[in-house]
């Protein structure tokens, strides 16, 4: 098996449905398996995926274990000498699959690959970003981002100074399209589960700089992200009362406890592309 995807879904069966079908379209020429999660969303999904895609895995859960332990659920069942970790809510065309594998084939040095995600109107994402610091969540989602050195310190973190045209090292990548080389996930292990959500990609992309195996951004694939995170975006008064920005900044928390006093990982291009 060359290709496992992973999809953690959590009532979201419209966008599955799309995504899934988006895959059969894609007519991917490599031998892959397709591994729905569905972190007990209570709708149609599950029914959904067992009427119209009798030959996807299907593991549906009895609770919500949140994306890094629904993630980890398909990891241990996945059998690809890849794997995809991707949101329901992302068009897949047809050949990116295969570029994405051809250039860790290509590249046996490095271990994570993140392809350019792009808005419905092709306008670039924001999906790569530099490691935070402690302020970082705070400064995202409360009105604090909106002002002065709080602005020019997310600009940074956002990695704005760069026009996102070109391969490159990254430090970190949006978990919502991740393919990663298995090899690598023997030695770096799964995702941490004490993140319920958000850091998970965070901390998974240090651990794998930190084993020596590079996360690449990819912008020669891209692949349409219909998901936008208004509220981390948008930063407002109501920002600071949502269900979401509370449990972004208590993973931050967790996020920096667990790397109390340890430096960064060195992020090096050195041979890596070659």
């Amino acid at each position: 098996m060359d290709l496992s995807i992973i999809i953690v879904n959590y009532k979201e069966p419209g966008f599955l449905r799309q995504c899934l079908k988006g895959i059969q379209r894609a007519r991917l020429k490599l031998p892959y398996e397709v591994i729905v999660v569905d972190n007990a969303s209570g709708d149609r999904s599950v029914g959904m995926v067992r009427e119209h895609f009798p030959d996807v895995v299907l593991l549906p859960q009895n609770r919500n274990l949140g994306f890094a332990a629904g993630n980890n659920v398909g990891l241990r069942r996945a059998a690809g000498r890849y794997v995809l970790l991707l949101n329901a809510d992302i068009a897949v065309f047809e050949g990116a699959l295969e570029r994405l594998m051809t250039f860790l084939n290509d590249h046996p040095k490095v271990g994570m690959i993140a392809p350019q995600l792009l808005n419905p109107d092709q306008t670039i994402q924001t999906t790569c970003y530099r490691f935070p610091s402690p302020l970082i969540p705070m400064l995202r989602r409360t009105p604090l981002g909106m002002f002065g050195l709080a602005r020019a310190a997310l600009r940074q973190y956002l990695m704005l100074d760069w026009d996102h045209h070109e391969i490159r090292p990254i430090e970190w990548a949006l978990g919502a399209c991740l393919m990663v080389r298995r090899r690598a996930i023997e030695e770096v292990g799964l995702l941490d589960e004490q993140f319920f959500m958000y850091f998970e990609d965070v901390d998974w992309c240090r651990r794998f700089w930190e084993a020596g195996w590079p996360v690449i951004y990819l912008p020669t694939v891209a692949l349409v992200h219909y998901h936008q995170r208004m509220s981390a975006e948008n930063p407002g008064l109501n920002g600071v009362f949502q269900k979401l920005t509370r449990i972004h900044i208590q993973s931050g928390l967790k996020y920096f406890r667990k790397y109390f006093r340890k430096p960064n990982p060195i992020i090096t291009t050195h041979e890596i592309l070659v």
